[in-house]
């Protein structure tokens, strides 16, 4: 009974935080010693995810290549950036590798693909706080009202990559 009691109490609390699929997700800010902007520097705030629907890359530099099928059929599409726009978020956190070198390749990510909005988390605040895998390649898919719509963690497959240009396509 105590441990029935103690499983059903750590997965409610475990709830309270996860991404839900046609929800917002709670504000997440990364700002400051956490992260920012690569552009700039300044705050990224999840509140920014609206007016467009969203496909969120976040991303632990060792895994980068994971999604990148997914990524060059993205590009493919050619979707209209009025309407569509992209966000990559690096889990500066998850890898070895120093920070002052992944940050000069962001820098060189952002200049070649200015319609992206590129990102560094540098304490794994959406894992914390939207509970994101953790050293793995998440995608994510948010509607104009910022509403998940569609979310994996690790390898995309075939599947997945035709629901979420339908999705794409449904929404834009």
């Amino acid at each position: 009974m105590k441990a029935t009691l103690l499983l059903t109490a750590l997965l409610i609390s475990l709830n309270l935080s996860a991404l839900e699929l046609e929800q917002k997700p709670q504000e997440a800010i990364i700002s400051g010693e956490n992260g920012g902007l690569v552009l700039d520097g300044s705050q990224w705030s999840s509140k920014s995810i609206k007016e467009k629907v969203y496909v969120m890359f976040y991303v632990d530099p060792d895994e980068k290549d994971l999604n990148e099928h997914f990524s060059q059929a993205l590009k493919k599409k050619h979707y209209d950036e009025k309407y569509f726009g992209s966000i990559a978020i690096i889990n500066l956190a998850a890898t070895w590798k120093p920070n002052f070198i992944i940050e000069k390749i962001l820098k060189s990510k952002q200049e070649e693909f200015p319609r992206t909005i590129y990102v560094k988390d540098k304490n794994k605040i959406l894992v914390k706080e939207w509970k994101l895998a953790d050293d793995s390649s998440d995608i994510l898919l948010f509607n104009r009202d910022g509403k998940l719509l569609f979310y994996k963690a690790g390898a995309m497959n075939e599947k997945d990559m035709q629901k979420i240009f339908m999705l794409i396509e449904e929404n834009i």
